[in-house]
């Protein structure tokens, strides 16, 4: 995988909640860097390895930083909670 890091497992209250990880800051900017020209509307696709599991989802830009949006499928076998350090692989762009 191009990335590997822990983040941490936050709600973003908005219109209904959603369960993301917090990418750290640092890596936000390099897969930025990364991601130009595959990156539409802000939002970058991403191949992700979370406990074993993978799965493709995009990435969300918030306050310079990118989120990733944890799919139900993966959370609930998991037991991924908010708060929950979490160690994550992730791939700029599709397989």
């Amino acid at each position: 995988m191009d990335f590997e890091f822990t983040g941490q497992v936050v709600e973003w209250r908005g219109p209904a909640p959603y369960i993301f990880i917090e990418i750290p800051a640092d890596q936000s900017e390099d897969i930025k860097f990364a991601a130009k020209g595959l990156e539409y509307w802000g939002q970058v696709p991403v191949a992700v390895n979370v406990a074993d599991r993978e799965f493709t989802t995009a990435l969300f830009p918030k306050d310079g930083r990118y989120l990733l949006p944890l799919k139900l499928a993966v959370r609930t076998p998991l037991d991924l909670e908010v708060g929950q350090l979490v160690d994550v692989a992730l791939d700029v762009g599709r397989p």
